[in-house]
């Protein structure tokens, strides 16, 4: 077996955390990008956001093989197996997540600002952002208390996104299109309820950073999942 010293161990831990903190940027760049080009039927932005998909996936290959390279040539235990083991798990979240971001750059190009406004979705993804913003920053300061609290807001989150969706059904039902105007309508609904969907997903994956970092700070073993 390979191993390097105490002190070279240490710092590709450091390492590992710090080249998180910076996946974890790049991806709520994207996000942020990505509910802009939602809001002002920016379809350059979404574009770059599109683009940029590819720069966050090899950012997850790269860190996914140091964390196994860890586990593998170092044999950690106790906290340190923990971190890595949370880190591991975090660095999926956050590749889909930076999915997630395409998925709402995508709508963008085949929507307008217009569709969204209808149920202020930019509230719903201000929301989101915040909460993934909340884990991220949980994450790197080992924030026990932040992560309860990143759980309980999602709640919020989840209410809101209910409300939005419901909202959508209703004007489905009241509307009243000709036959021409029907499939644009279903393309709208459709677009708008899988919107609602992808921010839900975010904050379920906020929540899951949360969860792994009580995990890795030791609060509770079982909510790595």
């Amino acid at each position: 077996m390979i191993t390097v010293p105490r002190e070279d161990y240490r710092e590709s831990l450091d390492a590992l955390r710090s080249d998180i903190e910076s996946m974890s940027e790049d991806v709520l760049d994207q996000l942020l990008c990505a509910l802009d080009a939602l809001e002002r039927d920016d379809h350059e932005l979404a574009r770059e956001v599109i683009d940029g998909d590819d720069r966050i996936n090899q950012q997850y290959l790269n860190l996914e093989g140091d964390c196994v390279d860890l586990i593998a040539l170092q044999q950690p235990v106790a906290s340190d197996l923990r971190f890595i083991v949370a880190s591991f798990k975090i660095l999926t979240d956050l590749e889909r997540i930076g999915d997630l971001a395409t998925n709402l750059a995508r709508y963008a190009l085949s929507g307008s600002s217009e569709i969204f406004s209808k149920i202020r979705i930019e509230n719903i993804g201000e929301t989101a952002y915040s909460q993934l913003q909340m884990a991220i920053e949980a994450y790197m300061h080992a924030d026990s208390e932040a992560c309860r609290v990143i759980s309980d807001r999602d709640d919020e989150l989840d209410a809101s996104c209910q409300t939005a969706s419901e909202a959508i059904v209703r004007d489905l039902v009241a509307s009243e299109p000709d036959r021409w105007e029907i499939e644009q309508l279903l393309d709208d609904v459709s677009r708008l309820l899988l919107t609602v969907r992808d921010l839900e997903r975010i904050g379920d994956h906020a929540v899951n950073i949360a969860a792994r970092t009580l995990y890795a700070n030791d609060s509770d073993r079982k909510l790595i999942y």
